[in-house]
């Protein structure tokens, strides 16, 4: 895909509007993880040191449509961004109706974009509202990428100039290491709770990669479609035949996809639940699968050993409760340790490489989820093609 890059415009002088994902968790006020935060401080400064200046807008949680909340305001975001680029960010909260002065060197925070109607709709004439504020819109928000809304899209569309920001042209190479140029053999680890949100990513990695490792909920409704007892386990019954047309279509590709041979069981998931390994042929019907066993590790870590170029994005068990995370943890280190260009996205699956502390040891953390998602799939995001029509 071709698209403008900030770096190869003359922006000095220069309104620059940058959509960032400053959408960071938020408790009594306060931000309780300011990563995203700290993902958009390189494109910043580079926009800065270009001589521009700077205005940002950002979405934050689900607000109603057109009504302003003091909860989900981006002022404190404001506050942060001032102690992270030692320098003042000015928080306007009213910007559509009147031009907003920026000089070069400034940086101004724009209010929540999901308080303007439209903005979900990706409305032209708010988009057009947007686009008035600048001389360069830059994209740089890939968690937003696959959403088509006004502030990533519409705004594409009529601004002066378009083009991506750095941190989504890295997403966006990243990932194409993946899908378009990989190293072999490719490994794809997908773990979660359900094969219903990741069902069309599943169908694509069984034709694309060499060997996909399947965790959580999705392996159990897997395991049920080769014909394995899973007991009371996490599984969806309705997608059982699906699970099977997928492993059919791994095995007419060349794609391996092996199974847990052993699993680490509890009648109930809970803090004090008693863990239980057991081959995966001894599962009784009161039994739960929360993790795999340690024969599945050392078959996991294996074929991560093997493999050139690894993405990854779900846990391999309910990681959160101690006695069931040894198979995620292990997996994670044994990524960490593999020198294949590794690839990892999603909430849950990046809060397991920070727990562990080998975040830099993977290849790229991915800041998305959905947007992470629907790239593996093959999906145009609808902000990447707004970019290219204006490339």
């Amino acid at each position: 895909m071709r698209v403008k890059k900030m770096t190869e415009l003359d922006i000095k002088g220069k309104r620059v509007l940058i959509r960032e994902d400053l959408n960071v968790p938020m408790k009594d006020g306060r931000i309780s993880n300011d990563n995203r935060i700290r993902a958009a401080l390189p494109t910043i400064e580079a926009a800065l040191q270009a001589g521009a200046g700077v205005l940002l807008m950002s979405h934050l949680g689900r607000p109603t449509e057109g009504e302003w909340d003091p909860a989900l305001s981006l002022e404190p975001i404001a506050k942060r961004l001032s102690e992270l680029l030692g320098k003042p960010v000015r928080f306007e909260k009213d910007y559509l109706e009147h031009t907003v002065a920026v000089a070069p060197g400034e940086v101004v925070l724009l209010e929540n974009v999901r308080f303007n109607k439209g903005e979900k709709k990706d409305e032209p004439e708010l988009g057009k509202k947007l686009a008035a504020l600048c001389d360069v819109y830059v994209m740089d928000a890939f968690a937003t990428a696959h959403r088509a809304q006004a502030s990533t899209s519409a705004v594409a569309r009529f601004a002066p100039e378009a083009c991506a920001g750095p941190l989504l042209v890295t997403e966006l190479e990243s990932l194409g290491r993946v899908l378009y140029s990989p190293k072999r053999p490719l490994l794809a680890i997908t773990g979660g709770a359900k094969v219903s949100t990741k069902l069309s990513l599943l169908r694509n990695l069984a034709g694309m990669v060499d060997a996909m490792i399947l965790g959580g909920g999705i392996a159990n409704t897997f395991l049920k479609a080769a014909g394995y007892p899973i007991g009371a386990s996490l599984r969806e019954d309705d997608l059982v035949k699906d699970a099977a047309e997928i492993m059919q279509l791994a095995k007419e590709k060349g794609c391996l996809i092996p199974l847990p041979v052993d699993v680490t069981t509890a009648p109930e998931l809970s803090e004090n639940a008693q863990a239980v390994v057991k081959d995966i042929r001894d599962v009784q019907d009161t039994d739960m699968i929360l993790d795999i066993g340690p024969k599945t590790i050392a078959l996991y870590a294996d074929a991560v050993a093997k493999a050139a170029t690894i993405v990854w994005n779900g846990p391999l068990g309910a990681f959160e409760t101690p006695q069931f995370a040894h198979g995620t943890e292990s997996i994670c280190k044994a990524i960490a340790a593999s020198p294949a260009f590794s690839i990892v996205g999603g909430g849950d699956t990046v809060a397991a490489v920070e727990q562990y502390g080998v975040a830099d040891k993977m290849g790229y953390i991915s800041t998305a989820g959905g947007a992470f998602l629907e790239f593996l799939e093959g999906r145009a995001l609808p902000a990447v093609v707004a970019l290219e029509e204006r490339s």
